[in-house]
C-alpha cells in the first residue's frame, strides 16, 4: 500500500492541474446528480416493526380516521383574556383554509370540541339528576301504595270485627285493584330506571375519565386545534408542512397568536451555519499558527470543503430514493470536515519536515504519501469500518446515518491522498515558512528524527500519579453516565424563540404538560361484541386504564370495524419525555383489563411518547452489542498494526474511558442540567436515543487516529534500537504538535455544531467535541504514556507463533523510507548519547514496520 501511495503522489505532483480538475468535474457531476435526484429530508425518526409502529397499523387498517398522522394549530390571545366571538370565527376561517391543504384530512374545531366535551358532562349531571328525581318520586309512590295497602288491610280487619265485611267488599276490592294498578306501573317505571341506570354511570364514567382533557384552556385564552393527516407524520413532505406553517404565519388574526406543533414546525437543521462556521475559521487559525503560512492553513481547508461537497452532494442525490433523516447529511458535513483537515494535515507536516530535511520536492510528497498517507488510510478504514458496522444493529436511519458518514471519510481519504499531493505541487516550497526557505536554500537542514536528551524518560512516580490521577478523573467525570435517559427531542428542547416551543409551552401551561404528547391506547378484546355492548366495554376497560398511576383523561377515540378492539385516547399526567410518562407507556403495555363480559383484553400503546420509548429501548438493547463489536475490533486492529498484545489492550481501556467520560458529560449537560445556560440547553431532558451509539463509532475511530499517530512514533524509535521507555517520549515528542493540532481542529469543528438551533445536532456535536478533548489530550498524551512508561519492554511482548502469523501491514511506510532515503537517515547524523542506553540498532530488535 505504501508503494502503491507513493506512486499516486508523484503522480498527483506532476500532473496537478489534471487532478485539480478531475476533482471540479468529480463536483460538477454531484451537483448535476443532487439537483436531478434529490428528495425532501424527513424530520421524524421512525422505527419498522415496534410495538408503537404495529399499533398504529393496527389503527389504520381497523379504525376508520384514525391512522393518519397528527399535529396541532395552538392559538393563544395575547392579552390572556377569552377568545372573543370575532376572534373564533377567524381561527375557524383559518382552519377551514389549513383543511384545503393537500394531505390534510381533518382539522378538528376546538371551541366546537370543547363546547361538546362541557355539554356532554352537563347532559351526564342532568341525567343523573333526573335519574336521582325519578327514583325519589318511585320511592314516595311505592310508601303510598305500601301505606295504602295497609289501609285497606285495617279497614278489612274492622270489618270483619263489626260484621260489615260483606258490605264494603266490592269498595275493599276496588281500592285494592287502584292499588294493583299503581304497583305496576311503579315496577313498569322501575324497570325503565333499571335499564337506564347502567349506561348512565357508564356515561359518567366516560365523562369523568376525559374530564382531564381538553381543547380550550379553563380561563378560555388558549385552544389547540388537531391536524389529522392522511399520511403517517413521517410520510408528510416538508412542502405540505410549509404550506400549513406559511398560511398560520400569514393569518394575523388581532390579538391572537398562532404556533404550529413541532410535527407540523419542525424543519431540516441547515448544514453550515455561524457556529459551524466559527468552528472552521478556529481549525484555520490552528492551522497557521502550526504551518506557519497561509498557503499552508488554507490547503487543508479547500481540500476538506471540496470533499465534504462532494460526499453531500453524493450522498443526497439518493434521498429521492431512500428516506433520509434530516440529521443524517449534517453528520457527514461534521465527519467530512474534522477528518478532511487532519488527514490533509498529517500529510502536508510530513511533507514540510522532508523538505527541510532537503528531499527533492516531488520526492517528498510522493513520501509523505507513502508514509502518512498510508497511515492516514489505515486510520481511515478503521472510521469507516466503525460507522459501517452500525448497519448491523438493524436500525434503518441509524445505518444509513453510519453508510453517509462513511462516504464522507472515504471522500476525505481519497481527497487527501490524491487532490493534496496535486495542490502541494502547485504550492511547492511556499508551503514552508520564508525563514524555514532561506534556511535550506543556505544548505541547513534539519534532522529531528535523533534521540536526544529531551528524551528522557519519566520517572515511575510521576507514570503512576498521572495514570491513577488521569483514571480517576474519568471516572468521575463518567459518574453521571450511571443516570442516562434516553428518548427523542420534544417541543420543548427547541430555541424559545420557536414556534414548536411556543406551541408546547402554551399547551403545557394551559392544558397541563401531557397534553403535548397523548398515548393513543387499543384495547383488543377477547372478542366481537354487539353494538349495545360498546359503551359498556369502553367505560370498564377505560376506567382501569384510568386507574393507572399518571393518568390525567381517558377519551374514548373509536370502536373497530368488526367492534373486537377498542381505541382510547389517554393523557399523561407528565410531558412526552419525562419518566413518569415512560413508566406509563410500560405500565399501559402489561395491564390486562377485565371486560364488561368477564374476559381480559391486551393493550398495545402508540403515539409520538410511545415510539420514542421504542426506539430508545431499541437503541439501549443494541448499544451493548456495537460497543463488544467495536472494541473487539479495536484489538484485532492494533495488535495488526502495533504487534503487541499488551498496546492494544492499553489503547482499548483508554478508549472505554474516554467513551464513558463523554457520555458522563453528555448526561450532566443535556439530561441533568449542569452548566446548561453556557451551552443553551433550556430544558434539560432525555440523552438523544442514538447519540451514544453514534458516539461510539466515531469516536473509536478517531481515538485509534491518534493511537495510530503517537504510537508508531514510539515503536519505530523502539525498533531503531531505543530503549523502551526512551521510545515512549521520544515518540510522544515527534507526533504531540501534530496530534495537537489535529485534536484542536477536530474539537472546533464538532464544537461549532453545538450552537445549532437544532436540538438533535446540539449534542451530538458536543458529544464528539468533548470526546474527542479527552480522548486526545487525556488518554492518547497522558495515560498512555504512562503506561506504556510502565509497562516497559513487555509493552511490546507478542507471542513469537502470533508474530508468524501476523501480516506486515507497514502501517508507517518504514519499508518505502529505507527503498526511498531522504538522506543518509538521522540515526547516521551526530546525536545525543540517549539516557538509557545506546541507539544503534541491537541484535534482536524488532524491524520497523
Amino acid at each position: 500500500m505504501a508503494e502503491l501511495l507513493y506512486r499516486i503522489g508523484r503522480f498527483a505532483a506532476r500532473r496537478h492541474w489534471a487532478v485539480i480538475g478531475a476533482w471540479l468535474a468529480v463536483l460538477a457531476v454531484t451537483v448535476v446528480t443532487y439537483l436531478s435526484f434529490a428528495g425532501a429530508l424527513s424530520s421524524n425518526i421512525t422505527l419498522p416493526d415496534t410495538p408503537t409502529t404495529r399499533v398504529s397499523q393496527q389503527l389504520e387498517d381497523d379504525f376508520e380516521g384514525t391512522g393518519g398522522g397528527n399535529g396541532s394549530i395552538v392559538a393563544q390571545t395575547t392579552d390572556g383574556s377569552a377568545f372573543t366571538a370575532a376572534q373564533q370565527r377567524e381561527v375557524l376561517a383559518l382552519l377551514d383554509r389549513l383543511e384545503e391543504v393537500d394531505s390534510v384530512s381533518d382539522v378538528s374545531d376546538p371551541f366546537a370540541t370543547q363546547d361538546d366535551l362541557d355539554a356532554s358532562a352537563e347532559r351526564v349531571a342532568d341525567g343523573r339528576r333526573q335519574l336521582n328525581d325519578g327514583l325519589g318520586q318511585l320511592r314516595d309512590a311505592q310508601a303510598q301504595i305500601d301505606g295504602g295497602r295497609q289501609l285497606l288491610e285495617d279497614q278489612r280487619a274492622q270489618a270483619r270485627r263489626d260484621g260489615t265485611l260483606a258490605a264494603i267488599r266490592p269498595q275493599l276490592e276496588d281500592a285494592e285493584q287502584q292499588l294493583d294498578d299503581g304497583q305496576a306501573e311503579v315496577d313498569r317505571q322501575q324497570a325503565k330506571v333499571e335499564e337506564q341506570a347502567p349506561r348512565l354511570e357508564q356515561g359518567a364514567t366516560l365523562s369523568r375519565l376525559s374530564s382531564g382533557f381538553r381543547t380550550v384552556s379553563e380561563d378560555g385564552s388558549a385552544a389547540v386545534a388537531n391536524v389529522t393527516f392522511d399520511v403517517s407524520t413521517n410520510e408528510v413532505t416538508t412542502e405540505v408542512k410549509t404550506e400549513i406553517e406559511d398560511l398560520v404565519a400569514d393569518a394575523g388574526i388581532d390579538g391572537v397568536d398562532l404556533y404550529p406543533s413541532q410535527d407540523i414546525a419542525q424543519t431540516v437543521p441547515s448544514i453550515l451555519g455561524p457556529g459551524e462556521v466559527a468552528g472552521v475559521v478556529i481549525a484555520a487559525i490552528v492551522l497557521f499558527v502550526m504551518l506557519g503560512t497561509v498557503l499552508g492553513a488554507a490547503l487543508p481547508l479547500v481540500t476538506a470543503l471540496l470533499g465534504v461537497g462532494v460526499a453531500s452532494l453524493a450522498s443526497l442525490s439518493f434521498s429521492g430514493m431512500v428516506e433520509f433523516v434530516s440529521v443524517t447529511p449534517v453528520l457527514g458535513v461534521m465527519l467530512g470536515l474534522a477528518v478532511g483537515i487532519d488527514y490533509s494535515l498529517f500529510i502536508i507536516n510530513r511533507h514540510r519536515r522532508q523538505l527541510q530535511q532537503g528531499a527533492d520536492l516531488h520526492e517528498s510528497i510522493g513520501l509523505a504519501n507513502g508514509t502518512s498517507g498510508n497511515a492516514v488510510v489505515f486510520a481511515g478504514v478503521t472510521v469507516i469500518v466503525a460507522l459501517l458496522a452500525l448497519n448491523i444493529t438493524g436500525v434503518g436511519f441509524l445505518g444509513l446515518m453510519g453508510t453517509v458518514g462513511a462516504v464522507a471519510v472515504l471522500v476525505a481519504i481519497l481527497m487527501a491522498v490524491t487532490l493534496t499531493p496535486a495542490i502541494l505541487s502547485l504550492v511547492g516550497p511556499r508551503v514552508l515558512r520564508r525563514r524555514e526557505r532561506e534556511r535550506l536554500a543556505a544548505g541547513e537542514l534539519t534532522h529531528d528524527a535523533a534521540i536526544t536528551d529531551r528524551d528522557r524518560p519519566m520517572s515511575n512516580t510521576r507514570a503512576w500519579t498521572v495514570l491513577g490521577l488521569g483514571v480517576v478523573a474519568l471516572l468521575v467525570v463518567a459518574a453521571p453516565a450511571t443516570q442516562m435517559r434516553l428518548g427523542l427531542p420534544d417541543g420543548s428542547t427547541q430555541p424559545p424563540d420557536s414556534a414548536a416551543y411556543q406551541a408546547y409551552d402554551v399547551q403545557a401551561e394551559k392544558l397541563g404538560e401531557g397534553s403535548n404528547g397523548p398515548l393513543l391506547v387499543v384495547a383488543d378484546l377477547p372478542g366481537a361484541i354487539a353494538e349495545d355492548d360498546v359503551l359498556a366495554e369502553q367505560a370498564t376497560v377505560g376506567e382501569q386504564i384510568g386507574d393507572v398511576w399518571n393518568v390525567e383523561a381517558v377519551v374514548p377515540i373509536g370502536v373497530s370495524e368488526d367492534r373486537s378492539a377498542l381505541a382510547f385516547q389517554v393523557v399523561p399526567e407528565g410531558s412526552p419525555s419525562s419518566e413518569s410518562t415512560a413508566e406509563l407507556v410500560q405500565n399501559l403495555r402489561t395491564l390486562t383489563p377485565t371486560t364488561a363480559s368477564g374476559g381480559e383484553a391486551t393493550l398495545g400503546v402508540a403515539g409520538n411518547a410511545s415510539a420514542g420509548i421504542d426506539i430508545s429501548d431499541k437503541l439501549a438493547d443494541v448499544l451493548p452489542t456495537y460497543l463488544v463489536l467495536v472494541v473487539g475490533l479495536s484489538l484485532l486492529i492494533l495488535v495488526l498494526v502495533f504487534r503487541s498484545i499488551l498496546v492494544p489492550i492499553t489503547a482499548t481501556l483508554g478508549f472505554v474511558l474516554s467513551l464513558l467520560a463523554a457520555f458522563g458529560g453528555i448526561t450532566a449537560i443535556f439530561q441533568i442540567g449542569f452548566l446548561g445556560d453556557l451551552f443553551g440547553v433550556h430544558t434539560p431532558g432525555p440523552v438523544l436515543s442514538f447519540l451514544p451509539i453514534i458516539a461510539t463509532g466515531i469516536l473509536f475511530g478517531l481515538a485509534m487516529d491518534y493511537q495510530l499517530f503517537l504510537v508508531s512514533g514510539m515503536r519505530e524509535a523502539y525498533a531503531h534500537g531505543a530503549p523502551a521507555r526512551v521510545a515512549v517520549q521520544h515518540g510522544l515528542r515527534a507526533g504531540r504538535s501534530v496530534v495537537t493540532a489535529a485534536a484542536i481542529i477536530m474539537i472546533s469543528v464538532f464544537a461549532g455544531f453545538i450552537f445549532s438551533h437544532d436540538a438533535t445536532i446540539k449534542p451530538i456535536g458536543f458529544g464528539l467535541a468533548f470526546g474527542v478533548l479527552l480522548d486526545a489530550f487525556v488518554v492518547r498524551m497522558l495515560l498512555i504514556p504512562a503506561a506504556m512508561h510502565l509497562l516497559g519492554e513487555a509493552a511490546w511482548w507478542l507471542p513469537r507463533w502470533l508474530d508468524r502469523i501476523l501480516p506486515d501491514v507497514d502501517v508507517e511506510g518504514a519499508k518505502l523510507e529505507r527503498s526511498h532515503p531522504v538522506h543518509d537517515g538521522p540515526h547516521d547524523e551526530p546525536h545525543d548519547e540517549p539516557v538509557d542506553g545506546p541507539v544503534a540498532e541491537r541484535p534482536g530488535a524488532h524491524v520497523a514496520r
